[in-house]
């Protein structure tokens, strides 16, 4: 737990050093590897995430997105996981200054 402050602190750091975009991961590109800022979700979700590892401080790769607002699949420490659109949306990441939204 002390350890996953502590990145989370060195996170916050280098968001207020750098030029980096804040967004919802459904405004991501494809193939896109993002840091997850907050889960904005109630307390049953954000510990069905976490179980997953989605949680703050880790790294996802959105590897595709269904067509007509489907769902979104993500790839997290190696394996590959289907999040519906409207959880999608309230879970806040971090890109580089390269991304184009």
């Amino acid at each position: 737990m002390h350890i996953m402050v502590n990145n989370i602190k060195k996170i916050k750091q280098n968001l207020q050093n750098s030029n980096t975009l804040i967004k919802c991961l459904t405004e991501c590109e494809t193939g896109e590897s993002v840091i997850v800022l907050n889960v904005g979700t109630g307390m049953h979700q954000k510990r069905r995430l976490a179980n997953l590892g989605v949680f703050p401080g880790a790294i996802i790769k959105k590897k595709k997105h269904a067509p007509f607002r489907g769902p979104i699949e993500i790839i997290v420490k190696g394996s590959s996981l289907v999040i519906g659109r409207g959880l999608a949306l309230k879970i806040t990441v971090q890109c580089d200054k390269s991304c184009v939204y």
